[in-house]
């Protein structure tokens, strides 16, 4: 379940702490510094990048508010468990497709899906506006124009989710669905249907959601929803866990505003 699928390399930090604090979750997520498992002491960790006592002890503080570690005093800092790391802050997302998109990880993320997504059409489908039925219509004429496994056809894919959660007027669910945007890309990447019965299929799907929220069908749309994203985690159980799909993947995802 842990098997590296993909590396995705995002974005750069803007500041010295932010760049440290990226570098150190990033060797958390990976496993290289173990849950439960201290982190070097000061000394060894500002040579290793160069830095000043003060934007370590900021980097460390920016990583003990996302979960990821704990200071104790007479023991020194640890990496807290993985049920600990807050994962709808941007930053972890982000860390976590530098570095490499496990089985877990898209298993998680197609669980939050089906907790939400579903019920975000069903309320679409009675509070959608013209301009939101425009929107989803747009976004699936890119994704028919689109070649399967490019990234336009993942960034149309994208278009209709965030255009089904923008539709159904609940703000939580617009946060979830914008927080989350750079997962779901690497995951529609991955998942493309590159066979044309998949892509027929893929299609035929994200149709029925597009016509059950124009049609205002509540039902339709949340059964179409979750067939989309049960497909998708089909098609990743099918994928090669493999790192070498990362020469076929653009870096095109991108984090948060670091802290």
């Amino acid at each position: 379940m842990t098997s590296r699928l993909v590396v995705i390399p995002t974005r750069r930090a803007h500041s010295n702490h932010a760049e440290v604090a990226r570098s150190i979750g990033i060797d958390i997520i990976a496993g290289r510094y173990a849950e439960g498992g201290r982190l070097p002491g000061d000394a060894e960790l500002t040579a290793m990048f160069g830095v000043s006592r003060p934007v370590l002890r900021e980097s460390v503080k920016t990583l003990v508010a996302k979960g990821l570690l704990t200071t104790k005093a007479r023991v020194g800092t640890v990496v807290r468990e993985r049920g600990a790391w807050n994962m709808f802050d941007a930053d972890v997302l982000a860390w976590h497709l530098d570095a490499g998109i496990d089985r877990r990880f898209l298993n998680d993320l197609a669980e939050i899906r089906l907790a939400v997504e579903p019920r975000a059409a069903a309320l679409a489908a009675s509070r959608r506006s013209e301009a939101d039925i425009a929107e989803l219509n747009r976004s699936m004429a890119r994704m028919r124009s689109e070649a399967s496994d490019s990234v336009g056809f993942a960034d149309g894919d994208l278009a209709l989710h965030l255009a089904v959660a923008n539709a159904s007027g609940n703000l939580f669910m617009r946060s979830i669905g914008n927080v989350i945007e750079a997962a779901l890309r690497a995951s529609f990447l991955l998942s493309a249907p590159v066979e044309t019965q998949d892509r027929e299929t893929v299609l035929l799907w994200h149709q029925r959601i597009v016509d059950a929220i124009a049609d205002g069908d509540a039902e339709a749309a949340t059964a179409a929803m979750t067939e989309v994203i049960h497909n998708g985690l089909r098609r990743h159980e099918e994928t090669p866990a493999s790192s070498d799909a990362a020469s076929a993947i653009p870096a095109t995802a991108e984090p948060g505003e670091q802290s």
